[in-house]
């Protein structure tokens, strides 16, 4: 039985992994220690795994009060180290979560180890734009060779594993042993309508209504809603009347606004730097779209919340402010809008990369209707096999399964340590007690 523990363990999806590797060559795992702080996080902990103590924050733990093991398994989250490190090596890793998974490792001198993290961490803090990466990466890097450790990293899409799911977060792996080989794995895709349930009710809020009352579902598969550009692939607000009836030329005149709003002869007439963006004057907007009614038409989708009138922005430093001195224009009241339906999925593609805030937003058709995914599709859009608990509320559900890991995945990666291991796994012999 081979002995491991599990930082930053969130819902348990490196262990899963891990374990499923382990087992599928017939080797024995026991964790023996977890270290998870978010409450709901470690609700699931409990559920999966009732018989074992969770400890707390990792940083407030020293290392002599961990429990001897074999394997080291995180998923850190990504922290920029401090500029004024030039080793690039354990030092410089103070003050960041990675300083905990290196000072365990160093005390604990553990067989190997499975580290996870956003793809962001391979350019994170880069000192020039030509590096192949980051300072953040180079001293985890650094800081693990001077451990004594051999070991890959790879950035790998989830999408390649199994998974629906269009996922890429870089996998760092090691042991004392050897390097193990991250170049190639056996690529398997599929589609979201093999993890979609089906025959479930289907929303009825006053949004789907609209949307269903001028689309159908055949027609909505696959769609984006946003008040942005987004070709034939995006459906706007005023294309479902959210906020009032308009007529066929007031969206016409919107959609003419959309795209011209982002020409660079507008800044050059106001004087500005070019925006994405601009608002246009009654004058402005008359040059493309010349219809006796058009103040009228304008004044009306300003009345009812599809446009407003605002200045143009003018540059201060990096930001920028309104500015009274230039004409009153009109612009599209878009921004950071989010629709309760942003998107509706489309089961013969995959899903676009899943992160907490967005996945309420994400709905599915299902027969005569559309609703968002279920817990059990969030499990499954990540690897985790249909008997996991996940007793919680869709709130905490989709906040968690945002920031957890593909567990497929990790296991592809965790296969790849166990080979270079070897025959040094079978002289492993721990006691139960242990």
């Amino acid at each position: 039985m081979i002995r491991f523990i599990d930082l930053f363990a969130g819902i348990g999806g490196i262990r899963k992994g891990f374990e499923l590797a382990c087992s599928e060559i017939g080797i024995e795992t026991k964790c023996v220690f977890t270290s998870e702080i978010k409450p709901h996080a470690v609700e699931i902990l409990k559920q999966n795994h009732p018989n074992e103590k969770i400890s707390g924050d990792i940083t407030q733990i020293s290392a002599k009060d961990i429990p001897d093991f074999e394997f080291l398994l995180a998923g850190f989250p990504c922290q920029a180290f401090s500029s004024a490190g030039k080793r690039l090596g354990f030092e410089d890793t103070r003050g960041t979560l990675f300083f905990d998974v290196a000072r365990i490792i160093k005390e604990k001198e553990p067989l190997g180890f499975v580290l996870e993290n956003v793809e962001g961490l391979v350019n994170h803090d880069k000192e020039s734009p030509k590096d192949i990466m980051g300072r953040t990466l180079k001293t985890i890097l650094k800081t693990l060779s001077e451990l004594g450790y051999k070991f890959s990293w790879k950035v790998l899409n989830a999408t390649e594993f199994g998974v629906p799911q269009e996922r890429k977060r870089i996998y760092i792996v090691g042991s004392k042993k050897a390097a193990p080989d991250l170049s190639e794995f056996t690529e398997k895709k599929v589609t979201l309508k093999e993890i979609l349930e089906t025959g479930l009710p289907t929303s009825e809020s006053n949004f789907v209504n609209l949307l269903l009352k001028h689309y159908s579902v055949s027609e909505l598969i696959g769609k984006s809603i946003k008040d942005k550009r987004g070709g034939s692939d995006n459906i706007h607000s005023w294309d479902i009347e959210l906020k009032g009836e308009i007529s066929l030329k007031q969206r016409a005149l919107l959609n003419k606004m959309m795209t011209e709003r982002r020409k660079k002869k507008w800044a050059i007439e106001y004087g500005i730097a070019w925006m994405d963006g601009m608002p246009l004057t009654f004058e402005n907007i008359k040059t493309f779209f010349d219809d006796e009614n058009l103040k009228e038409m304008l004044e009306d989708l300003v009345q009812k919340g599809y446009l407003k009138k605002e200045y143009p922005k003018k540059k201060v430093g990096k930001t920028r402010i309104q500015d009274d001195t230039l004409p009153l224009g009109y612009n599209i009241v878009a921004g950071k809008m989010s629709f309760e339906v942003n998107k509706i999925l489309n089961p013969d593609g995959i899903a676009p990369t899943l992160v907490a805030m967005d996945m309420q937003h994400l709905y599915v058709p299902d027969g005569s209707g559309i609703r968002p995914l279920t817990l059990r599709e969030g499990l499954r859009l990540f690897g985790y096999p249909d008997n996991y608990k996940f007793d919680t509320t869709m709130q905490n559900g989709y906040d968690l399964l945002g920031n957890t890991v593909v567990v497929p995945v990790i296991k592809a990666v965790s296969s790849k340590l166990l080979e270079v291991l070897g025959s040094d796994l079978s002289e492993i012999n721990c006691t139960a007690s242990i």
